[in-house]
């Protein structure tokens, strides 16, 4: 999903950006869940925040978001170079 947001925003950038893009953002991400002040904690409470941010990190997390990420980018890469 990222990662078909970040080729929105970013459409006139390569693909390979993006998926740079993506990962950096993705990464982030999981490893802010690491930083737990009561500040960011009071955000997580808010339950748009909390589906962005998420409370507690794990190291599948990256595994899936790598993990979809690639396939996101496989098939953006097969559309772009299959069109007529």
């Amino acid at each position: 999903m990222v990662f078909y947001l970040f080729t929105i925003v970013l459409y006139k950038a390569p693909l390979k950006k993006i998926l740079l893009a993506t990962f950096i953002f993705s990464f982030m991400i999981e490893f802010s869940q690491l930083y737990q002040a009561d500040w960011i904690n009071q955000i997580r409470d808010i339950k748009l925040f909390a589906l962005v941010l998420g409370h507690g990190f794990l190291w599948t997390d990256l595994l899936c978001y790598s993990v979809g990420i690639i396939v996101a980018f496989g098939l953006e890469s097969f559309f772009i170079k299959n069109q007529p």
